[in-house]
This record gives structure tokens, sequence and C-alpha cells, in this order.
């Protein structure tokens, strides 16, 4: 056989190919290998069957030849999850894969808890089951998303106690596997669903317990992670006590049964009539208390002496009116006084300064005929016609000259 590459004008042949296939195969050797067991049929003594990933679509081949499965565990068969040591075998005949197993066990319980813990730990590091970041559950849901198995009693006791709490709320229902390995798909897409729905306030993901395995898929990490990115609050109604699964730890509330989750997502409307009575009681005795107390404190002002006599203020404050007026008055007349004298002094004043005052003494003034005061004796010219005004009434007069003082009346 030929290691020449091949070519469109020097091809392989068929057998050329298989066997270079089965040399490649043949190198890989044995490998320990885990998943759950899709397919398990006996035939001739031997086991044919079909092992799958447990998490993601990958599935593939495996037979058991009868003498290796007389050292297998009793009981084995489809749905268990196993380890196996294979040993991939490519058939050159029929160009078929087949993996051949020499030694199968289950995975022990110990096993899937660490692995649980292990993921539970990472979760919790990232923060996803932190309480800061659980949303509160709306106080009256109008519209509850239900993710659940079709017909299962979950869905009953869930829509059943619910109604009974309070007859309005509606369902929004979502079918869907509640184990094997359509389980994680399935719920996955539901609370996607129903969280994309604005008419559904709240998430309820329910089922009506189960064992260990059957419940791995609410563990899941890809469908924990689906539960943390939910924006509407998500509760976990898985329903077992001892093993918890991870969906209860991310989930915003986990109720122990499907039943437990109606009575906490959906208040109890005869609950809530006797709360509104008793709040209503209680607002009627605190409000006729608080009304009894104003009115014994408006009892006790009325009774005090400056409410009991209307009177009181206008005879108190009479006496000190009449006593402020008479105060009054004699400030005003003494100013009054004060004002006259000062008046009157005025006056002697203005008097004594007037040209009147001076005539009275006895004094003339002389002006001409046009009114012009007369002040020298030089300045008139002898026979200019004069006015001569007296404390009583005016003369008329001529002037003869400048008139000779007694001094000079005498003879030289």
């Amino acid at each position: 056989m030929t290691d020449a590459p091949s070519t469109a004008d020097a091809p392989w042949a068929v057998g050329q190919l298989s066997t270079k296939i089965k040399d490649y195969i043949d190198r890989l050797g044995q490998v320990w290998v885990e998943g759950e067991i899709a397919q398990w049929g006996v035939s001739g003594g031997n086991v044919y069957g079909k092992l799958k990933d447990v998490t993601d679509d990958a599935t593939v081949s495996f037979v058991i030849w009868s003498s290796v499965r007389s050292t297998l565990p009793d009981g084995l068969g489809q749905g268990d999850r196993v380890t196996a040591l294979v040993k991939a075998n490519w058939w050159v005949k029929g160009g078929t894969l087949t993996m051949q197993v020499s030694q199968m066990r289950r995975v022990g319980l110990g096993d899937l808890l660490e692995r649980l813990e292990r993921l539970r730990a990472t979760l919790a590091a990232e923060g996803l089951f932190a309480p800061e970041r659980k949303k509160p559950l709306p106080f009256l849901p109008q519209c509850i998303g239900l993710v659940t198995g079709k017909d299962s009693d979950a869905e009953k006791d869930v829509i059943r106690n619910a109604q009974l709490r309070w007859p309005s709320v509606q369902f929004r229902v979502v079918h869907a596997a509640v184990q094997g390995d359509k389980a994680v798909a399935e719920v996955t897409a539901g609370i996607r669903q129903l969280d994309a729905d604005p008419e559904v306030d709240v998430i309820i993901v329910a089922r009506g317990g189960g064992d260990f395995q059957n419940l791995l898929p609410f563990s899941d990490e890809s469908l924990v992670r689906a539960a943390a990115a939910c924006q509407t609050p998500l509760v976990s109604a898985i329903g077992h006590e001892n093993d918890r699964p991870l969906l209860d730890d991310v989930a915003d509330l986990r109720a122990s049964t499907p039943t437990d989750a109606a009575k906490r997502v959906v208040p109890d409307v005869s609950d809530e009539l006797s709360r509104v009575q008793q709040v209503r009681a209680r607002m009627l005795t605190r409000v006729t208390g608080a009304i009894a107390t104003e009115v014994d404190r408006i009892a006790s002002i009325r009774s005090r002496p400056a409410l009991a006599s209307a009177t009181w203020i206008i005879e108190s404050r009479a006496d000190e009116l009449t006593r402020a007026v008479a105060r009054g008055v004699e400030l005003t007349t003494r100013a009054l006084e004060r004002a006259h004298l000062e008046i009157d002094e005025r006056r002697r004043q203005l008097r004594a300064l007037s040209p009147q005052h001076t005539l009275d003494r006895g004094y003339a003034i002389a002006h001409t005929a046009a009114g012009a005061v007369v002040r020298s004796a030089a300045s008139v010219a002898a026979g200019t016609e004069l006015v001569i005004t007296l404390a009583d009434g005016r003369l008329g007069a001529t002037a003869t000259g400048p008139a000779l003082t007694p001094s000079e009346e005498r003879p030289a």
C-alpha cells in the first residue's frame, strides 16, 4: 500500500482509505469516558447500545462482548450514568466505528455529589446565590408562569391551591419534561419563554419530588444560569428536601413542595380581608382616641379664665385705654400751650421789627408820587410833590428845599 498523496489522477482505493482510518483510530488506544446509557440491547450474549453525553448533544455506539458482560455490575441498563473503558474500533469492511467496552461501572452517588458541590461552589463564588440579588415576589400576581410536566400532580397542586386562595389569579403554563435527557433543554426554554412574556409576574418551576438522579437536570449548569439570568421573580418548587438541586439556590424563593409554592406566591383572600378588617378596626380606635383627646383638650382650654368670660379683656383694657386717652389729652394740651406761647413770642418779635411799629413811634415815611422812598433831602428838588405816610393815614406835601437844623437857624 503506497503512502503517496491522493490526487485526481492517482486516487486512493476505498480499502486504502478505510485502512488508513483504522490505523489512525487504533493509535487512540483505550480511554475512559462518562455518559448515560441511552440504548441497551442484548443479542447473542453481547450487548449493543449507545452512550450519550449528559450535557452536550453527542452520542456514540458501543458493544460489550459476552466475555466482558459477565464482569459488569448487575442491573446495568438504559438510563444509568456510567464510566466505561472503551477502545475505538473501525471495521474496515463495513466502514463503521464501534466502541468496544472492556470495563463499565456506575457513577457513584458520591462522585455525583462531589461534582455538584464543586459546581455549587463555583456558582456561589460568582455571586449567583447571593441574597442581595434575590428579587422580591409581587404581593398579588395577576398572571403566574408555570413550568412543569404535562398533566402532572405538581401542575394540579399549584393551580388548585393558588385559585383556592385567590380565585381570579391567571396561569400561563409551559409543559416540559422534568426528568430524562430532554428535561434540561425544555425547562430552560420554558423559563426563557415565560420570562419574555410581559404579562407574567412570577415564574414557578414545579416537580413533585423524585430520587437524586431524576432531579439531576435541575442542577444542570446551563439551566441554573438561565434561571439566574431570569428578570422575572422565579420560584423553585422541586419538592425534594434531602438533596437540594442547584435551582433551589439560584431561585429567588425556594418552596418545599408545589403546594407550598402556591401558598407562598398567592396571598389568601380570606386572610387579606381579615387583615383589612383588623387594620380598619385599629384605625377607627386610633382616630376615635385622637378625637376624644382633642375634645378634652379643647374643653380644658375653654375652661380657662381667658375664655370663661368674654368681657374680661374689654374690662381690663378699658382702664388702660382711659388712662392712655387722658395722658394723650394732657400731652396735647401742653403741646398746644407751648405752641401758643411760641407763636405769641414770634408775633412780638415780628411786630417789633415791622415798619408799622416804627410809624407808631412817631416816625413817617416820605416818598415821591411815583412811590420812590425819599432817603435823602438832597435827592428832592424844591416843589416836588411828596406823600407822607404816618402811623395813621397819609399827607400830601410839597418840598420847599432842605430844612435847616436848629444849629443852622442860630445867628452867626
